[in-house]
């Protein structure tokens, strides 16, 4: 059997990768993204991470329709008839008996070939609110998976509510943090004081590694830090990875080691993400989220809202986001860090651990006899 995953949220579609490969029989093909965004050629992490797992991954060059005019709005137009034209060999050449899709522009192209061609289609809507892919997607879709109980408009009598995947390595870490890991948690361990993750997703946040740039040396006085930059047309990892010290680690990225490595963890700052704060939700670690504020239907200030709700997370608007402003929301936190580590146990309620599992056994029962 042969399942095709695309789709541009890469966290969720990993986890449920995983979970289809311990079905003997089951071959999996991964489309997505080369880069990670218009204008920057910075590999994306899909790309590089799956080929080394030993994953086919196919790169489509797929178009979308953008809310705000940029350079890249004509020639984004532009590629949405390739994108189309790429989808159609592929499904056509690679022959998947199911299609899964983890939304975003990439998979509408994909997902209404293989409809045209009488393949089974299963989404997965990870957040609040669905996005636009997805709600196209839905109209061609037989399965649509759930991770929260709906809010949104999509086919009613073909949804399951399956909850958002978590990474094996979140739900049962195996491995140790790496030894330079080890010695910021000795360290802060020495000289009692907390350890903060600062992470902007895959991709990274340019605007919150300035922020945190800015404020470092004040930063370093009261805390151990951890920042993960992610990969950009900026440069941020260069820079700053000249920047490290005693209190202060640098990396582009975290994979093997990142469960383990996350538990221990005192306060995470973050984006918004709906992946990065279901995984903080399972470990009850408390953040402080700056959403970006021009998503599609105001997606990310919606996740924050709701795990606010549920005393996971403090939110600092992108607009009021300065490097006095980040030190300030970041003193308080630790200031009143048992309390919000109490209240961020709690968020766990929503996660359903079995998401994973749920999508791939969906997704297999939906072949075709």
């Amino acid at each position: 059997m042969k399942i095709l995953v695309t789709g541009t949220h890469f966290t969720p579609a990993i986890a449920t990768i995983e979970e289809l490969r311990k079905t003997s029989g089951v071959d999996v093909v991964y489309v997505g993204r080369k880069t990670t965004q218009e204008g920057d050629k910075t590999a994306s992490v899909e790309s590089q991470i799956l080929p080394a797992k030993g994953i086919k991954f196919i790169p489509i060059i797929a178009g979308r329709l953008q809310r705000v005019l940029t350079l890249y709005t004509i020639p984004s137009l532009f590629k949405i008839p390739i994108g189309f034209i790429q989808a159609f060999y592929i499904v056509l050449s690679e022959k998947p008996d199911v299609i899964l899709s983890f939304g975003g522009y990439v998979a509408v192209p994909v997902v209404f070939l293989g409809w045209l061609l009488s393949v089974p289609i299963v989404i997965h809507e990870q957040t609040l609110v669905s996005g636009l892919a997805n709600k196209i997607s839905a109209l061609f879709a037989d399965k649509i998976c759930l991770s929260f109980v709906s809010k949104f408009s999509l086919k009613k009598e073909n949804t399951i509510l399956t909850g958002n995947p978590i990474r094996k390595e979140i739900l049962q870490p195996e491995n140790k943090p790496d030894l330079i890991y080890e010695r910021i948690f000795k360290t802060a361990k020495q000289k009692n004081l907390p350890v903060l993750l600062v992470t902007g997703g895959n991709q990274g946040s340019h605007i919150l590694n300035t922020a945190v740039e800015k404020a470092l040396d004040e930063l370093t006085k009261i805390a151990l830090i951890i920042h993960v930059t992610g990969d950009n047309k900026f440069n941020d990892f260069g820079r700053l990875k000249n920047k490290q010290n005693d209190h202060y680690l640098v990396k582009k990225w975290i994979g093997d080691g990142w469960g383990a490595m996350l538990s221990k963890i005192d306060l995470v700052i973050s984006r918004a993400g709906i992946n990065t704060l279901t995984e903080l939700a399972f470990l009850g670690k408390p953040a402080l989220v700056i959403p970006i504020p021009y998503l599609y239907q105001d997606e990310q200030n919606k996740n924050a809202e709701y795990f606010k709700g549920l005393g996971l997370a403090g939110i600092l608007p992108q607009s009021k986001l300065s490097a006095e402003s980040l030190f300030k929301e970041i003193e308080s936190a630790l200031r009143n860090l048992p309390l919000l580590t109490k209240a961020a146990l709690g968020a766990k309620s929503v996660v359903i651990t079995s998401a994973a599992k749920r999508i791939a056994l969906e997704t297999i029962l939906l072949k075709k006899i």
